[in-house]
């Protein structure tokens, strides 16, 4: 482990290639077995793209320069967050309301709503966020979403407390 601590470089590209092959699976998940996403999968998967995104920044600039502890410190502030939207759609699965989804449908919102105001409600995601359509050694895949943000949270931290010392 000291050669991932003793080069945050490397730290921050090795949570880029994570953030990668997660976005990869999701796309796999929505495009070929056919999962929607809901509007909270959705808020989780920007989260991913800008841990992904500021942890590549960070890899590409010189340890020396100090801008690696810039993008490491918003990297973790989005993956905080990525984290809290998934604890949150965990606690929704566990404990769904009686009656309220976080999502409208797609023929919904076309039928309902003018084209200017459904547009961007396509990008919202429709699926329902209490829903569990996959499951991986018996946890969703919100839980994995959490659990991968949490553990990206902890590197971050760490990277950053250890820089600081």
């Amino acid at each position: 482990m000291n050669w991932i601590w003793n080069a945050p470089r490397r730290t921050l590209a090795l949570i880029f290639v994570a953030c990668a092959a997660m976005m990869a699976f999701g796309m796999y998940l929505q495009h070929v077995v056919g999962l929607e996403p809901c509007p909270m999968c959705i808020v989780q998967r920007y989260c991913l793209i800008a841990v992904g995104v500021l942890a590549l920044l960070g890899s590409l600039r010189p340890s020396s320069a100090g801008w690696w502890k810039s993008f490491g410190g918003l990297a973790l502030l989005f993956s905080a967050f990525g984290a809290f939207t998934a604890a949150r759609q965990s606690w929704l699965q566990w404990n769904p309301p009686e009656f309220a989804t976080c999502g409208r449908d797609f023929y919904g919102m076309i039928e309902n709503y003018p084209i200017s105001r459904s547009l961007p409600m396509i990008f919202r995601g429709s699926g329902d966020c209490t829903a569990i359509d996959w499951t991986f050694l018996g946890l969703s895949i919100a839980n994995w979403s959490f659990i991968a943000f949490a553990g990206f949270t902890i590197v971050l931290l760490l990277a950053l407390f250890k820089a600081k010392r």
